[in-house]
């Protein structure tokens, strides 16, 4: 029986320039947002922020996706440094406070109630779109015909996503909101963790080779 890869069964054809490719010939780019306490904010200032947000929903004319990422926090140097600090104590009680607080801090990881998040919104752009072309009632009969995408597509399509991101940037700065799209290495390493997440819980990514990290 042959052996069947997992890469078989996953959407993406290719990651490269800071640009997801799909089997299906669409490209996908990442931002990444930054977050605000909205719940600090006074009443004047969340009312302009939902104002801000609602005006840049309206102003979309492309489909786009919040992500929120959300994963343990990775606290191991931390703890690896509270216990090298307890190894150093020479006062016996600060010893033992120091290794208290490190079982407190551990066992108050291991329950999960420590978790960080991140912000990504997804832009989604189609060579089809750049060609002008009509969306078809049966898109897989294009995608058959199309068995590479050429570079020249590649860089036009590129350039019009790089657009929707700058576009978007610029509405969620208006929102108070920083927006930067991932780089070629940052998408894989997004990408690697999501279906890895215990392994990126502890600070482990596979090595990523130097021609792809651009």
């Amino acid at each position: 029986m042959p052996r069947v890869s997992t890469q078989q069964f996953l959407a993406i054809e290719q990651i490269r320039e800071g640009i997801i490719v799909l089997k299906n010939k669409g490209l996908r780019g990442i931002l990444m947002v930054s977050s605000q306490n909205f719940a600090l904010k006074s009443e004047e200032e969340q009312t302009a922020t939902i104002y801000q947000f609602q005006n840049f929903l309206n102003s979309l004319d492309f489909s786009c996706q919040i992500l929120i990422h959300s994963r343990r926090l990775n606290i191991t140097g931390y703890l690896e440094k509270i216990k090298e600090l307890e190894k150093e104590q020479k006062n016996e009680l600060l010893k033992v406070q120091t290794a208290e607080y490190y079982n407190f801090i551990k066992s108050l990881v291991e329950t999960g109630s420590i978790m960080s998040k991140s912000f990504f919104v997804v832009i989604p752009f189609s060579i089809f779109e750049a060609s002008g072309e009509k969306e078809s009632l049966f898109p897989f009969l294009k995608v058959a015909r199309m068995s590479t995408m050429t570079e020249d597509e590649f860089q036009r399509c590129k350039s019009q996503i790089w657009q929707r991101m700058e576009f978007v940037s610029l509405g969620l700065r208006r929102c108070g909101l920083k927006a930067v799209p991932l780089t070629t290495e940052e998408l894989i390493e997004l990408l690697w963790g999501t279906h890895h997440p215990k392994e990126a819980e502890f600070g482990y990514y596979p090595e990523i080779p130097p021609e792809l990290s651009v």
